[in-house]
């Protein structure tokens, strides 16, 4: 395997002025190109984030793979709207509120067409007539549970739910907390809430029940003291593979990584989201029946004990996370993913 540097524009707000997204992307697409004409590689694989690797490899007729590391956010009719942390209707009448609705909330659909259309026509490329055209429609593998995904009428012949591609740093394993009263583990996001603001909860709200608590800092001191209640301890960075086995329940932000993680572990989640495409994760474990959804109004020290105190005095939560464990063990993600991108026709040079 070799690596080369991939080319970095600021779009964020700073001092400086930013270029937009799609600007970025043009400008990104034309180093991208050069990269692959050197590389000269049978299939590109991009991220469903990086539009400039997947401008590059269309502008050099390379068979193109989007990677998706979460839940689809295509929807479907009668979805509801994604990333908005709400659940497929059950009544008849949800359903059809559902359909009436999702257009006029869904016009960021149609800017966005617009808008990858207008970058699309300034490196050369014809313009696409559906939406999300950020994904490929060679092959788009969703690296999630496919318990995770709502089922669709008409399944998309070129989307392939592979299930999670796991992956972390190695750590050494951490001391836990001693007892032998159910282990809860506090895992924040690392890109959000950096005040500690669910870990303060948690800890709070956790003190002298019976359980124990694990609670992750991130390699981020705290700008005021944390509680440390004698059922608790606090360390700066864990393990999930290694400690998450040892769990019966994990509170998070509802990243996918850390659900997917805990999922696979056969640990049901308090999935506590913040930003992103966390409302999203949150609402489908809450539709799979794989954990509790606290909005982040909620997140409390109150909110946190009664949520953790409802997965766990809920056996069904245990047991269809303990199901995912099961499917993990005999689906490996990666190898789902590395197989169906060798199936991809090879990139024939022309002339």
């Amino acid at each position: 395997m070799s690596f080369a540097a991939a080319p970095e524009y600021q779009v964020f707000p700073t001092r400086e002025r930013p270029l937009k997204p799609y600007a970025a992307a043009v400008r990104a697409s034309q180093v991208t190109r050069r990269l692959i004409r050197s590389v000269d590689p049978d299939v590109v694989v991009a991220d469903i984030l990086t539009s400039a690797a997947s401008l590059a490899a269309q502008l050099e007729n390379r068979p193109w793979v989007t990677l998706v590391p979460h839940v689809m956010p295509m929807g479907r009719p009668g979805f509801p709207v994604y990333a908005l942390g709400a659940v497929p209707a059950r009544t008849r009448a949800g359903k059809r509120l559902w359909r009436l609705t999702r257009p006029l909330l869904m016009q960021g659909e149609q800017q966005g067409q617009r808008e990858l259309n207008g970058a699309r026509e300034r490196v050369g490329l014809p313009p696409l007539s559906h939406v999300h055209g950020g994904i490929s429609r060679e092959l788009a593998i969703v690296a999630t549970f496919p318990q995770l995904e709502y089922p669709r009428s008409q399944p998309e012949p070129w989307m392939r739910v592979t299930g999670p591609l796991l992956w972390e740093q190695p750590f050494g394993a951490v001391e836990l907390p001693p007892g032998s009263d159910p282990l809860v583990l506090v895992a924040p996001s690392t890109s959000q809430d950096p005040e500690h603001r669910l870990l303060r909860a948690a800890l709070t709200g956790l003190a002298g029940e019976k359980v124990r608590v694990l609670g992750a800092l991130n390699h981020r001191t705290p700008t005021r003291p944390l509680p440390t209640p004698d059922n608790s301890r606090l360390v700066d960075w864990v393990s999930y593979a290694q400690t998450m086995p040892h769990c019966q329940a994990v509170v998070c932000h509802a990243g996918h990584g850390t659900l997917a993680r805990a999922l696979a572990c056969g640990v049901p989640v308090v999935a506590c989201p913040h930003a992103g495409d966390q409302a999203e994760n949150a609402a489908r474990v809450r539709w799979a029946g794989l954990g509790v959804s606290l909005p982040r109004r909620f997140n409390t020290p109150r909110g946190v004990r009664l949520a953790v105190g409802r997965l766990l005095s809920n056996r069904r939560y245990a047991v269809r996370a303990a199901a995912l464990a099961r499917w993990a063990e005999v689906n490996d993600g990666a190898a789902a993913a590395a197989d169906a991108v060798e199936a991809v026709p090879r990139h024939t040079p022309s002339g």
